[in-house]
């Protein structure tokens, strides 16, 4: 059996869309999952690259999948956006997973933030709106 080297993620409210290619590029998995499969689906697989469109949950959900062993790479909207075929209403938006899980690697990709960047960065934006 294949190994999944690399997955793509489409992050969303309830039902995230999961691709999943092996070294050659050959898509193993495609699978929607709700917010509670995500984990424990992504726990039972080896360590591998996981890219997600870098967005509100994208950074929490990255610290909790470094946790598990896994690479993560956060994508810029505006990368992924190129590869969305209509709105995001709609089925067919599942794209920006397949482009996700095929990632390039001269692609610009940040790292998730750690908790207490993050923490630091909602402290100063408080400070900022309270204190004239």
């Amino acid at each position: 059996m294949k190994e999944v080297s690399t997955i793509g993620l489409d992050l969303a409210k309830n039902v995230f869309q999961g691709h999943g290619v092996d070294a050659q590029g050959k898509v193993l998995v495609r699978r929607q999952l709700r917010r509670a499969e995500v984990l424990p689906f992504l726990a039972k697989l080896a360590p591998c690259l996981v890219g997600m469109e870098a967005c509100g949950t994208a950074h929490h959900r990255g610290r909790e999948l470094i946790k598990l062993g896994h690479t993560v790479r956060l994508m810029p909207p505006a990368y992924v956006k190129a590869y969305v075929k209509r709105g995001k209403t709609e089925p067919s938006r599942s794209a920006p997973p397949d482009f996700l899980a095929r990632i390039d690697f001269a692609c610009r990709s940040i790292q998730p933030s750690p908790f207490m960047a993050a923490a630091l960065h909602v402290a100063f934006q408080i400070e900022r709106q309270v204190v004239p």
